[in-house]
């Protein structure tokens, strides 16, 4: 195999040192990532008890966290090495990587606009299943709350979905003293409070129609309200996912422009 260099080296080594740098920043990135996630995972004693990982049965967010992590380290590993290195190999590994990644990307676009009801129904019963588990995981508890506060509502459809918790189903046989309850993420906060009340979901479905709860606790769904967002934010949802081909295509053309160099 032959590998051709320009005659100017400075240009060569300049961009090889280009390259580098660019691709350290994700280097570093997926370590952090991958640090953060076993810190999670310690702090909450999975590191200690394997057997926690197979024992959760909604979605842990440090999986998200650890899987982010070591594609972005093991990308970013490629391009310093194969940039320092003048490694063809580990460039071609890295271009190649982009690549399918970007193919994934566009094809779950493409499939999420042709299987609308599918998708909404999967997202739907993703949400359930993960309300059921919602004591079981901090982490977890910590999404679903951020994600109702921030979106304004409770549960997917509305807030009885909490009924498929065991903490806040209404059977006459629960001890629980969240029963009939849903989570403080669901409550209308007051601007005026400085001291989150967690208790404030307490009771809140013993009587009365969800309709009659709007003073109390939010009574959209997350499922409509995701709905709702998505049309007021196309352009900006659009946006990003628009900048983010263009730099993973910028990513595989750079690649094979920096491998006529060697």
């Amino acid at each position: 195999m032959h590998y051709y260099r320009y005659e100017n080296a400075e240009v060569s080594c300049c961009y090889k040192y280009l390259m580098f740098s660019y691709n350290i920043i994700f280097w570093l990135a997926g370590t952090a990532f991958i640090a953060i996630g076993f810190w999670a995972w310690s702090e909450k004693g999975v590191l200690s008890d394997l057997t926690q990982v197979t024992r959760l049965h909604g979605f842990d967010p440090v999986w998200g966290v650890l899987v982010v992590g070591t594609v972005t380290f093991i990308l970013g590993f490629a391009g310093c090495v194969g940039a320092l290195r003048e490694n063809i190999c580990l460039l071609k590994f890295f271009s190649g990587v982009i690549g399918f990644i970007f193919f994934l990307e566009l094809t779950a676009a493409v499939l999420a606009f042709v299987f609308q009801g599918q998708v909404r129904e999967w997202i739907n019963d993703f949400f359930l299943a993960n309300v059921k588990a919602y004591r079981e995981d901090i982490d977890l508890q910590n999404l679903i709350d951020s994600l109702q506060k921030l979106n304004h509502c409770c549960g997917a459809k509305d807030p009885n979905d909490w009924n498929l918790n065991v903490y806040f189903n209404c059977t006459k046989d629960n001890p629980s003293r969240e029963k009939c309850g849903v989570p403080f993420s669901c409550c209308i906060s007051d601007p005026a409070d400085t001291v989150v009340n967690t208790q404030c979901g307490y009771d809140v479905r013993i009587s009365g129609t969800p309709s009659q709860w709007g003073n109390t606790i939010y009574v959209k769904g997350c499922m409509m309200a995701l709905e709702e967002w998505l049309p007021r934010n196309l352009y900006i949802v659009a946006g990003v996912f628009i900048v983010i081909s263009l730099l993973q295509v910028w990513d595989k053309v750079r690649n094979n422009y920096y491998k006529t160099f060697f």
